[in-house]
Formats: structure tokens, sequence, C-alpha cells
């Protein structure tokens, strides 16, 4: 018997190929369909469209496109989408404007181009303009305001939505975390835990948990982990890292330990997880095992592999260490970055070998960053080499990369020295260039509630405030005559 395809046989197995990125045979079948003349069905035509789009040959879907006699919003749209996957966003626009009747799923396409473009306010004109919004359309404007900085205008739309899902929930949480506002990503955390509507995912608790290493939140860090063994997320091994490092900068090492060797699969990023846990917990030693055994298991180190690593010998000061696995970086493949070398000039200045230090400055082949120029300021303050640090605050300046901090750095040598003069130029410099030294502030979980303090007063200020702050000058003071008592003896 003779087999017929028709257009709905067609379209499925183009459908398949686009799926399977079988190339070969999306050509073979595109050829049937021109022998059979199916070229102008719609549904098959559209199907080609997509299938080119998704092999990522534009050019092809196009001419596909500009054959149809008949095209529908689908089409139009699946069209648009290959130029956005291939980020001509002026094609993409052209067509979209050629567009007799738009969807929701056009202006979305668009406006996720966009926001990848970073472009925020060509996707605001769309987002404004559109009739009928959907979750989508909200949640990718959220995303884009975040990655664009913007978390405070991401929040206001945030709350403007008309409903919410996972993603817009975990979109929020996700930027507050990227722009370094902890606080506000575990209280949105603690809103969306509360919220029946909304479950939370694998990518809640990734997008979470920074931000509760952030603030060695560790209660609810042991809440969130025993979510996901409630809800069978530790097969994960995004989810297994991130809680790995959660655990490790929170000084529990241990259990970042055990979270690890209970992991079913590990990746590159679990190793990396652990030996840098091991380095911020001052366990050098520690660190440098985990990347032997690393190796011996036939893991590749990458770029982070090895800030970790030369971090973690930066933190106990072994230089031997830190100058073989630099050099070893060549054997692997990896070419050195800005903060590896930042990493070797620390390590190198903090041990005193502030020649060698001050030649890899000059011989990387990047510009030295504010970090590298203050942390080798800080060595040549602390072994006391004046003319040296001159040269370097000097160097900072002139490349306009000095902070307030070099300055105060500077001012103390020159007092160790009992040069006044020096001090008073080095304040009145400080004056001139409107320099103010950042104050430090440091942050504490109490009974799940968390205080911030500076030097000398106390932050964000709760109910029975002043309460909690004078038990707690009280509490040091007593400390204080505890450590009195203790230096005398």
């Amino acid at each position: 018997m003779f087999f017929r395809p028709s257009s709905y046989t067609f379209t499925l197995i183009l459908k398949g190929c686009a799926v399977s990125d079988a190339k070969r045979e999306g050509f073979q079948i595109h050829g049937a369909v021109l022998k059979n003349g199916f070229c102008f069905d719609l549904y098959v035509g559209t199907s080609l469209v997509d299938m080119y789009v998704k092999f990522g040959d534009v050019g092809y879907a196009r001419n596909v496109f500009d054959e149809m006699s008949v095209r529908s919003l689908v089409s139009w749209t699946a069209v648009i989408v290959g130029y956005v996957r291939c980020r001509d966003m002026v094609e993409a626009r052209k067509l979209f404007d050629g567009m007799v009747d738009r969807d929701v799923a056009a202006f979305n396409v668009m406006i996720d181009g966009f926001v990848k473009m970073g472009r925020m306010d060509l996707a605001r004109d769309l987002f404004d303009k559109m009739r009928d919004k959907n979750v989508i359309s909200w949640t990718s404007m959220v995303h884009g305001y975040c990655e664009d900085g913007d978390v405070d205008e991401a929040r206001f739309l945030f709350d403007c939505m008309p409903e919410k899902n996972v993603l817009s929930w975990n979109a929020m949480i996700r930027g507050y975390c990227q722009n370094g506002r902890s606080h506000d990503a575990l209280k949105l955390f603690c809103e969306m835990r509360g919220n029946v509507d909304v479950e939370m995912n694998e990518v809640t608790v990734v997008s979470v948990l920074p931000a509760v290493a952030d603030l060695s939140a560790l209660d609810l860090g042991g809440w969130i982990h025993g979510f996901v063994q409630r809800n069978q997320l530790d097969g994960s091994v995004h989810v297994c890292n991130a809680l790995v490092d959660m655990y490790a900068k929170c000084g529990e090492i241990g259990k970042a330990k055990l979270v690890f060797e209970e992991m079913m699969e590990k990746d590159t990023g679990s190793w990396n997880a652990l030996i840098n846990g091991y380095g911020v917990n001052g366990c050098a030693k520690e660190a440098l095992e985990m990347f032997a055994v690393m190796l011996r298991e036939g893991f590749e180190p990458n770029q982070i592999t090895m800030t970790s690593v030369l971090s973690a010998c930066n933190h106990c000061g072994l230089v031997e260490e830190g100058r073989r696995c630099f050099e070893a970086m060549e054997r692997f493949g990896i070419v050195p970055q800005i903060e590896h070398y930042g990493c070797m000039i620390d390590l190198l200045g903090r041990a005193g070998c502030l020649d060698e230090a001050e030649n890899l400055i000059q011989a990387m082949p990047y510009d030295p960053n504010e970090i590298i120029l203050t942390s080798f300021l800080f060595a040549c303050c602390y072994f006391e080499d004046v003319s040296r640090a001159e040269r370097i605050l000097k160097m900072a300046v002139k490349m306009e990369k000095e902070g307030a901090g070099d300055y105060v750095m500077l001012r103390n040598l020159y007092a160790t020295e009992r040069r006044w003069a020096d001090v008073e130029d080095v304040k009145e410099m400080m004056k001139k260039r409107g320099s103010n030294k950042e104050v430090a502030w440091s942050v504490i979980e109490v009974d799940g509630r968390f205080r911030e303090f500076v030097a000398g007063y106390y932050l964000h200020s709760h109910s029975h405030s002043h309460l909690h702050l004078e038990v707690i000058q009280s509490t040091l003071g007593q400390l204080w005559k505890h450590m009195k008592v203790e230096t005398l003896r």
C-alpha cells in the first residue's frame, strides 16, 4: 500500500528534527516537503521556520518565511525568535513592527531580547505598550531590572504583579542576592515560605543560599537543608554545591564536608565549593589535600578552582605552595587572570616578599586594580617600607584607584615614624580629595532575627532596640573586664 504523508505528518517529523538537532534529516524532510507540494501549507511552513531557528540557521528560516503565502502569529513570532537568539534586535524589531497584529508571545520575545541586551529602556517601552500582560512579561522585566542593578524598580514591578509564580519569586530573590541585598533576599524568602499559592523549587534554594551564607543565617540554612531532604532535591548537583558553600561560609566546615561526601554526583563546582570552604576557614592544608584528591579523581580544575587554592594558601601564608600552584596553572591550560595575580601579590606581600610582589605587579599583563594596590600598600605599611608605600600610593592616585583607606594606612605609617608634617600633608590631601573612610559593619543572627552593627552605634533599629543595645553594651563591658584580668595574669 502506498503511504502518502499529510501536513500533520510533516509537522510532527519537523518538530522531531528540531528537538533532536537532526540537521541532515531536517534538510532531507524539507526536500520531501517541496516534492510533495506542501511548501505553501501554513503549518508545515511554520514548522520549517521553527526548525531552522532551533538549528541556529536564521537565514534559512527567513527564506522559508518570505516564501510563505499565508502567515500566522506563530510564524511571525518564530522568525523573530531566530533574530533575537542571534542578537540581531534591529531585524527582529523590523519584523515585529511589520506585524499587522501582535499577541503576548511576540511582545514577550522582544522584551526578553532587549533584556538580554541590557536595553531596559526599549524593553520598558514595549512593556508599557502591551494591552495584555502575563506573568512571563512581568517576570522578564523584574529579571531585567535586577540584572541592570535597579533592584528598587524590579521590586516595584514585582509588587504590582497581578499574579506571581515561582519564577517571579526566584527572579526577585536572586536579584537581591546578586546586588548585595542579602537581608532583603531573606525577608522576601520568608514571605514566600508563608505563601500557600507558590511552592519553592530547586532554583529557589540555589538563589537564596548565597544570602544565607552572606549573613551567616545558620538556623535558616539548616531549615533549607531539611526542606531539600524532605523534597528529595538533594539529587541536584547545583543544590548540593550551594549547601556546601553555605555551610562552609557559615563556619560549619564539618557539615559542608558531610554534604559533599553524601553527594551522589559531583562536578568541578562541588570541589571548588569545598576547597574554597576550607580556605576561608583557615584550613589551607585540607584545601590543598582536597585539590590533590580532585586531580587524582580526574576532575579538571578551572579558574575558580585555582582562585580558591591560591586564596587558601594566602589565608595561611603558604608561600611555597602558592608559588607551585600558580606555576602549575600553565600545565592545566589555565591562563592566570587578574584575580590569580591578586592572590599571589597579596600572599607575597603578607610574607614580606615585597620585591617579588612588586615585580609581579609590573610583569603581569593587566593594570593593577584597587584591590591589588590596597593589599600591597597594606603589606608595605606593615613592614614599614615607607618609600615603597609612597610609590604605590602615587601609582594608585595616578590611576585614580586610590581609596580613603590607602591614605589612612600611609598616614599611620608616617605617625609610626614620627613624621608629623607628613601626617598633616596626608590629612590635607584627604580633605582636598573628599576621602572618607568607609565604616566597617557586621551582622549577627539572634533568635531568628538579623542585627547589624557599625563601630559605635546600632543599625536598623527595631522595637525594643534600645533595650537590646544596653544589654549588648553591658555584656561587652563585662567581657572587657574579664579580658583585662586575663591579660594581667
